[in-house]
C-alpha cells in the first residue's frame, strides 16, 4: 500500500509498505478525511528521534474495511472517528484516573507515529476498536468531528488541566488550532476574562469568536508586563499552547498566587525547562505547575462530538485550507510545515 510520511529525518515523502492486518480486538480503516498536525512535521524534523520509513498522520475519520474476530461494535463500510490516543485498555496505566494517555509507559497510549505507522496511508491499523472508535453521529460533519480528535481533544485539556472555575481570569499562550480550542474551552468552563496571547489576524479573529476579552502580542512589548499589569498582579489560569522555554518561565511569571500553569505544548527535546526561584515564592506560593498529553478512547471523542452536535462548539472555524483526493496529502502536509500566516488547520477530504 502506499502512504506519505518520512522516509528519513528531514526528507518526507511517499512509501510502499504492507497493508495492517487486524488482530482479534483491533480494526484496519482507509481514511475519508485526514488533517496533517504540526506534531508530524515536527517528528519529520528529527523531534521524535531518528525514525525512517515512517507513515505520518494521527488526526483521521476512516471507513472500516476489516475488524477482528472478537470486535463486536463495528463493521466494515461504518464511518468512523479515530482519536489520536487510542489506549491498550488491558494495560493498568488506562486505570490512573488522572488521563489514560500514558497506558504501558509514558505517553504509551499514543500509537500513530511513536509505535506504528500512521493514518496517512490507502489503509491504517487501530488497537483496540470497540473501546477506541466511535461511529460519526448525523448532524455532524466529517471536518467538524476530525477536529475533535486532537485539536479540540488537546485544547480542552488544557482547560482540564488548570481546573478553571467561575469568574478566573485566563490566559492561553498561543493561539493555534490548540490554544484556540483552549479558548473556547475556557469560555465554556465560566473564566471571566480569557487573554490571548498570539498576532496572526486571522488566529486573533477566531480567538475572539471563541470567547477571548483581551489579545495580548510580543509587538506590544515584553508579554509578561503587559498581562501583570492588566491583571493586577497575574492571572488564575494560565494555558500554554505554544512557545519555548522561555514561554514557559513567562507562565510561571504571569500566573498569581495560588493560581495554576497548564501546559499542553510540547517542547523540544534540546530544551531545558527552569526558572528562578523567586517566580515560584521560593517554592511557598502554591502555584501548580501541570503537563499533560490528551486522553483517548471512544468515551472522550463522544463527549467532544455531543458538545458540537448540541452546538455547544463549532470547530470548522479552524479550517483554513481544504484539499481533496489522497493525492493531496503531500501538499496538505507541505503546507503544515511551512506555516504560511493565513494557516490555521488544512484537512485533505478523500473519495476513493
Amino acid at each position: 500500500m502506499k502512504g506519505y510520511g518520512m522516509i528519513s529525518v528531514g526528507n518526507p515523502g511517499w512509501l510502499e509498505k504492507d497493508r495492517p492486518e487486524a488482530g482479534p480486538l483491533d480494526a484496519v480503516l482507509r481514511p475519508l478525511a485526514l488533517a496533517p498536525c504540526s506534531s508530524d512535521t515536527h517528528a519529520m524534523h528529527g523531534g521524535s528521534g531518528d525514525k525512517k520509513n515512517t507513515i505520518l498522520g494521527h488526526e483521521a475519520i476512516g471507513e472500516v474495511v476489516e475488524v477482528g474476530s472478537l470486535v463486536t461494535k463495528f463493521k466494515p463500510g461504518d464511518v468512523v472517528v479515530v482519536p489520536c490516543c487510542t489506549p491498550d485498555w488491558e494495560q493498568l496505566g488506562v486505570q490512573n484516573p488522572r488521563s489514560n494517555a500514558h497506558d504501558s509507559h509514558l505517553m504509551g497510549s499514543f500509537k500513530f507515529l511513536s509505535q506504528k505507522d500512521g493514518t496517512m496511508a490507502e489503509f491504517f491499523h487501530v488497537n483496540n476498536a470497540d473501546a477506541n472508535l466511535v461511529l460519526l453521529p448525523d448532524g455532524v460533519s466529517m471536518e467538524a468531528a476530525l477536529m475533535t480528535v486532537d485539536m479540540m481533544s488537546t485544547g480542552f485539556h488544557g482547560v482540564e488541566l488548570a481546573e478553571i472555575e467561575f469568574g478566573d481570569t485566563v490566559v492561553v499562550i498561543g493561539i493555534g488550532p490548540v490554544g484556540l480550542m483552549a479558548v473556547a474551552g475556557a469560555k465554556l468552563k465560566g473564566a471571566g476574562r480569557i487573554i490571548a496571547v498570539g498576532t496572526r489576524p486571522n488566529c486573533v479573529k477566531i480567538a475572539r469568536e471563541y470567547g477571548a476579552t483581551d489579545i495580548v502580542s510580543y509587538k506590544d512589548g515584553d508579554i509578561v508586563e503587559q498581562i501583570v499589569k492588566m491583571t493586577g498582579g497575574g492571572a488564575d489560569k494560565v494555558i500554554i499552547a505554544g512557545g519555548n522555554q522561555d514561554t514557559f518561565t513567562g507562565a510561571i511569571a504571569m500566573t498569581r498566587e495560588c493560581g495554576i500553569i497548564s501546559n499542553v505544548n510540547f517542547f523540544d527535546v534540546s530544551e531545558t525547562l527552569s526558572f528562578p526561584a523567586y517566580l515560584w515564592g521560593l517554592g511557598m506560593s502554591n502555584k501548580d505547575i501541570r503537563g499533560g498529553f490528551c486522553p483517548g478512547g471512544a468515551r472522550r471523542i463522544t463527549r467532544m462530538l455531543e458538545m458540537i452536535k448540541n452546538g455547544r462548539i463549532d470547530p470548522e472555524k479552524l479550517i483554513t485550507h481544504r484539499f481533496e483526493g489522497f493525492e493531496a496529502v503531500e501538499e496538505a502536509f507541505l503546507l503544515m510545515d511551512e506555516k504560511p500566516k493565513d494557516l490555521i488547520k488544512p484537512v485533505v477530504i478523500i473519495n476513493w
